[in-house]
């Protein structure tokens, strides 16, 4: 639990004031909490996880349960409006912005998404159902995904259209020189 605690603490820049830092904090205690025998012992600080997740998530509007498959140096930019359901799987290196959903298609109906390593999810997103996204892909703000994204893609609009990512263009001249 220190060890990532002390590698979210690096994500963070070690400002203790960025929100993200908090939820990070409230997730790493309660997945601790697992490892923790006898019951006996483990009651209290299931108790103190449920005092910190709620409190968490009512100064940053972030739910993150503990029961969240994460990987490491997830990045929560922006708070507020994040929810992700605790069948989710995030991979490493991950960005999560404002108003960001993972979640279930529908009430009742089994499948949360798999997220890959180095996925920026864009302010407003949502990313519903039994869909894997692959790794080093870019989902746009406000892009709706119902379906697999493949590796090294974006993801832009409702729903989301899946677009190969290009290298980026040559970068050409403002001015020509003129001949003499």
């Amino acid at each position: 639990m220190f060890e990532n605690i002390r590698e979210d603490w690096q994500t963070y820049e070690g400002d203790v004031w960025r929100q993200g830092l908090w939820v990070m904090v409230a997730y790493r205690f309660g997945r601790w909490r697992y490892g923790v025998r006898p019951r006996i012992l483990r009651a209290p600080l299931s108790f103190v996880y449920k005092l910190m997740k709620v409190g968490v998530q009512v100064l940053t509007g972030v739910d993150l349960p503990c029961e969240v498959t994460l990987g490491r140096r997830l990045t929560i930019e922006h708070f507020g409006g994040v929810i992700v359901s605790g069948d989710a799987e995030i991979g490493d290196d991950v960005v999560l912005r404002n108003g960001v959903t993972i979640g279930l298609r529908r009430t009742g109906v089994r499948g949360a998404p798999k997220i890959g390593n180095r996925v920026d999810i864009g302010a407003g997103a949502k990313i519903l159902g039994d869909v894997t996204i692959g790794d080093d892909v870019a989902i746009g703000a406000n892009a709706v995904v119902l379906h697999d994204v493949p590796p090294n893609s974006i993801a832009v609009g409702v729903p989301a259209r899946i677009r190969p990512r290009s290298a980026p263009a040559a970068v050409q001249p403002l001015v020509q020189a003129v001949p003499g």
